[in-house]
């Protein structure tokens, strides 16, 4: 599962549109997001975007306004891991009660030291046994090198997605950080569907200029990214932020040229058992990741599809049994049938760029 299109998220929704639910909507619309991305905890004991005085939980009636826009809604949590049993119980109780689509763990520099590997460990297995078919994403750090001590493995084994804090702060070059992000992010494990945050905020005298994050949302299109959020409405939404809110809300996510059925073609190619037709579905600079690895270009993906087609499932037919997704994206699921193997997960997203394949997150297994 991915996100495809624009998308914000809302801190404290008092601070946004006076927390008016139909002001909210109404403005996520003129804006043309997809979705928005609520917090909706934070650490193990603290309902977030909750009146305990009132006992008013805040999301519900926004929640409702923004579906009721077609826009979809997602909750996230800051965790800290000190307490990791009860932070999945919130996350799952706030989930359920709030039955929203999906889930960001929004994990940071208390987890940023190696003795919290356990306690993520538990978290993602606990959170997973409440929600083992919510939609999950880590939200983190930018640039994974430079924060080794994270867990990433251990909350990464039980994602779908990440969505790593691009804030490109104290610079101006916003397309560099973001291919460095992406590359850094790529050669994790397990690896997984990227969707960057970008900052429309300002930190001390530093701030980013609208031209900036036009380039960076063509930038992530560039890259065959399916979607982009931006941190934080609360911010960008305040009249001395407008210029930041506009760029983002004025930029047209559409693609650039109309796509053709891209994986009923993959599959086709695949059924050919022909391995440079279907490296010709994808573009030059094309990554293709699997939890165990990441290839880029098309030589290597290249000889990935001969390796498939020699070793992994030779003779193989490949069945299409479901797609969804729009404009640059493509979800679909598959099955495979050989003498010598077969799959009954496999489960992939395409990110498109100009009708071919930029991006392709693979997931199956052979019985």
């Amino acid at each position: 599962m991915t996100l495809v299109g624009k998308g914000y998220f809302i801190w404290k929704i008092p601070k946004c549109e006076g927390g008016v639910p139909a002001a909210i909507a109404a403005r996520a619309v003129a804006a043309r997001l997809s979705h928005v991305l609520i917090k909706i905890a934070d650490g193990a004991n603290w309902m977030y975007n909750y009146d305990y005085d009132t006992r008013t939980d805040f999301i519900p009636p926004v929640a409702e306004a923004l579906r009721a826009a077609g826009i979809s809604v997602w909750g996230w949590h800051y965790v800290r891991g000190d307490n990791p049993s009860a932070e999945a119980r919130l996350a799952v109780e706030r989930m359920r009660a709030l039955g929203l689509d999906g889930y960001v763990i929004d994990a940071e520099g208390e987890y940023r030291h190696t003795e919290k590997r356990a306690a993520a460990k538990t978290f993602m297995e606990e959170l997973r046994a409440g929600l083992p078919h919510t939609p999950v994403a880590l939200s983190s750090y930018r640039f994974p090198r430079i924060h080794q001590p994270l867990p990433w493995t251990e909350f990464l084994e039980r994602c779908d997605l990440t969505m790593p804090q691009v804030y490109f702060e104290g610079a101006h070059n916003p397309e560099e950080q973001l291919a460095l992000c992406v590359e850094q992010y790529a050669a994790l494990r397990p690896a997984r569907p990227l969707i960057p945050t970008i900052p429309t905020y300002t930190s001390s005298t530093w701030r980013p200029t609208p031209g900036e994050i036009v380039r960076i949302l063509r930038k992530a299109r560039e890259l065959g990214l399916t979607a982009a959020n931006a941190w934080s409405w609360d911010f960008a939404s305040r009249p001395a932020f407008s210029d930041l809110w506009d760029a983002l809300a004025t930029f047209d996510w559409a693609p650039e040229t109309p796509l053709g059925d891209v994986p009923e073609r993959l599959v086709e190619a695949l059924n050919k058992h022909e391995p440079e037709s279907v490296a010709s579905l994808y573009a030059e600079n094309a990554a293709h990741v699997t939890g165990a690895r990441t290839i880029v270009g098309q030589g290597a993906i290249l000889e990935w599809y001969r390796k498939v087609f020699t070793e992994l499932l030779p003779e193989a037919n490949f069945e299409m049994t479901g797609k969804s997704g729009s404009e640059n994206s493509r979800h679909f699921t598959w099955t495979a049938n050989g003498p010598q193997g077969a799959v009954r997960d496999g489960n992939d997203t395409l990110g498109l760029r100009q009708g071919r394949i930029q991006y392709h997150y693979s997931q199956f297994s052979i019985a």
